[in-house]
């Protein structure tokens, strides 16, 4: 999956990629809402040598980079189930120096014309931390809906967290605006 977008370009990760994607995903704050968090550079670039040959199905990771420089600002996780009547489901961490840049919101619109587009899907689905306002702010910004609220559901990082689910159909993404 190549997706390109007025300012991104979300693409395969690549090996040079490495040190970028640990600042990001190491990165503490970022790290606190994220199940995967890279020990150390080698990890980062184990977990991309994972990624490579992309899957035509189940989950896979994209790089989201700047079109004028090719930099690394983020990435995209999406599983996309061999059921086309399953949902999609995705996540997404942005790089905390691309943050309130709305780089997120643009890689996953570009996400959604992808998915109810050329995959033809019916759903697409985000879990959250319901502390990660700026995460939850995002997708009802992209007309998701909270559908479920799973108190204490995951254990993650030494403490159980809440897990809330949002989703949004083809039929209301494709919808014109009243």
């Amino acid at each position: 999956m190549e997706l390109v977008t007025a300012r991104l370009r979300i693409d395969a990760l690549r090996p040079d990629d490495a040190a970028a994607l640990f600042a990001c995903r190491g990165d503490p704050a970022v790290a606190r809402y994220q199940g995967w968090r890279p020990a150390d550079i080698a990890a980062a670039r184990g977990f991309i040598a994972a990624q490579a040959p992309a899957p035509a199905h189940g989950w896979f990771q994209r790089a989201i980079r700047l079109r004028e420089d090719g930099r690394l600002v983020g990435d995209l996780g999406v599983n996309l189930p061999e059921d086309a009547r399953a949902s999609v489901e995705f996540g997404i961490s942005i790089a905390p120096a691309g943050q309130g840049r709305g780089y997120a919101g643009e890689a996953v619109r570009a996400l959604f014309e992808q998915a109810f587009g050329a995959w033809g899907r019916h759903r697409v689905q985000a879990s959250a931390d319901p502390r990660n306002l700026a995460c939850v702010a995002l997708l009802r910004a992209l007309g998701m809906r909270q559908e479920a609220h799973h108190r204490e559901s995951l254990w993650l990082r030494g403490e159980w967290v809440d897990d809330v689910v949002f989703a949004l159909l083809a039929r209301e993404w494709l919808a014109p605006p009243p």
